[in-house]
């Protein structure tokens, strides 16, 4: 990958709530900010200013070019969405489903994140977020020895991640199904904390490692 790839693709020090928006959506995306400014018919320069400047107010028009290019709305982009949950949207007239194979889940589990844990608890079933990594085809996570996730442990559970793009009305979901452990080994603790593709977000101390083989995965996809 040459410099010019990597600086475009993940971007200089990106600053301010719509900078790290922007950067992010372009990096979802694969485009350059030399790409996504041609697009958008501004300067690179005036779209590195935006990403990189936390003061920067661009004006409606600036930002519905942007948001077109980047296939999103203007409300993702400022952050209007970050307390609605995905698919408020209208549905599209005539969805189109398609089965997604093993190859394709895998793929985009593998994109990382967070994602959806079902377990069992004393008062009934529960669903937490939570973030994971994909290592040698399994889930695993890291939680709290006394926190909701820890229920895993020892059980089948179901886990599931999905992507739902409002603006243009589609998008995709895996679910996992699978036996859940702890890992109790401290070598394999070192590697899954090397492989980890990030921490908890909830923070505190969180050194009990939760490894999910799959029995299944399935996933499906919805387009317009």
């Amino acid at each position: 990958m040459t410099e010019r790839t990597r600086a475009g693709t993940a971007a200089e020090a990106p600053s301010g709530d719509l900078g790290r928006r922007l950067a992010a959506r372009r990096a979802r995306l694969g485009l350059t900010r030399q790409q996504t400014a041609a697009q958008a018919g501004m300067a690179a320069g005036y779209l590195a200013y935006l990403e990189e400047q936390p003061g920067a107010a661009p004006g409606t028009g600036v930002l519905s070019r942007l948001a077109e290019v980047l296939q999103t709305t203007v409300t993702e982009l400022t952050g209007g969405a970050v307390d609605l949950p995905p698919g408020p949207g209208r549905a599209v007239r005539e969805p189109r489903f398609t089965e997604l194979g093993p190859g394709e889940c895998q793929a985009l589990l593998g994109t990382h994140g967070v994602g959806r844990l079902a377990v069992h608890a004393a008062d009934g079933p529960v669903i937490v977020p939570v973030n994971y990594t994909v290592v040698d085809g399994a889930i695993v996570f890291r939680t709290a020895r006394d926190a909701t996730p820890s229920l895993a442990a020892g059980g089948q559970v179901a886990f599931e991640v999905d992507r739902i793009d409002d603006a243009f009305g589609r998008g995709w979901s895996v679910l996992v199904r699978g036996a859940a452990r702890a890992v109790t080994d401290p070598q394999e603790q070192r590697r899954l904390g090397e492989r980890a593709h990030s921490t908890p977000w909830a923070g505190g101390t969180r050194d009990l490692w939760v490894r999910i083989e799959p029995d299944s995965v399935t996933g499906r996809r919805i387009a317009a």
